[in-house]
This record gives structure tokens, sequence and C-alpha cells, in this order.
């Protein structure tokens, strides 16, 4: 079993950043992938940005060039740079797990194919 645990949420003023940290707990020798997601008060929950196997990232469009997803190799965490917030990215923020890498972020409903998840940290951008 896979522990995932999110921070790094807060609020914070339109044009600032955050960083936001996945650290993983548990059978953390399993090979997995870790995706960003988002989800707005009564909006349908969204791939924001992911760390494939090999390395490559992909980005949902409204967050490419503003986002960076990286992890620390020494640790495993996995971050969530952000930059150039606005107020549309106010948002619950989960990292979660994929076991097969396969899941595809941009993908409309690809939550749904995550295997584990956190808890989710809150992010509030004002304009």
């Amino acid at each position: 079993q896979v522990r995932l645990v999110e921070s790094g949420g807060g609020s914070v003023q339109s044009g600032e950043s955050l960083r936001l940290s996945c650290a993983a707990s548990g059978d953390t020798d399993r090979h997995y992938c870790i995706s960003w997601f988002r989800q707005a008060p009564e909006k349908e929950r969204e791939g924001v940005a992911e760390l494939d196997d090999d390395g490559t990232t992909d980005y949902a469009e409204s967050v490419k060039g503003r986002f960076t997803i990286s992890q620390d190799n020494a640790n495993g965490t996995v971050y969530l740079q952000m930059d150039n917030l606005k107020p549309e990215d106010t948002a619950m923020y989960y990292c979660a797990a994929d076991f097969a890498c396969v899941v595809v972020v941009r993908t409309p409903g690809s939550y749904k194919y995550l295997d584990a998840w956190g808890q989710g940290t809150l992010v509030t951008v004002s304009s």
C-alpha cells in the first residue's frame, strides 16, 4: 500500500507562486508514477501534471508554462511548482499514484484510473 501526503497549499494573490509537495510512504519499493490533480467546488476532478517513469512530463493546457512537476530522487518527494497563479487555479490539489504508469492526466475522467490518493491540500488564489 502506498500512502501519499500533500503539503504546501495556502492562500496567495494572483501572480504569486506556491510549491506543493507529495511525500510517499508505505510500499515505496513498488514502482509507480505520480500525477497531480485538482478539484474546484462543484467541478469534476481534473488532471494538472504527470511525471512519467522515463522522466517525461505532461501538463494540462491551462497550466502549461506556469506549473512544473519534478521529483527529488533522494527522497522520492514529488513537487508541483506553481507560478503566476490565477484565481481559476483555486482548488483542492491532490497527488495520486498510478501503479501501471499509463494514465494520461489530460484525458477527461483520467482520475478514475489512479490507484492511490493523498488527502489534498487547498490552494486559494485571490485577484
